[in-house]
């Protein structure tokens, strides 16, 4: 598959755009996320407005 071909989502966190990646391959209905840093910012987030 060539890369202009590949799906892409929209990080819930910072917003950019982001590329499906093939470790993501069996869970790529699950990413929600384009880094570590954006899942972890969701915590911090999470904890600051209960």
């Amino acid at each position: 598959m060539k890369k202009q071909h590949l799906p892409s989502k929209i990080c819930l966190v910072c917003g950019r755009p982001f590329t499906w990646r093939k470790k993501w391959e069996k869970v790529w209905e699950e990413v929600k996320y384009c880094s570590d840093r954006c899942r972890n910012e969701r915590n911090k987030k999470a904890i600051e407005n209960p």
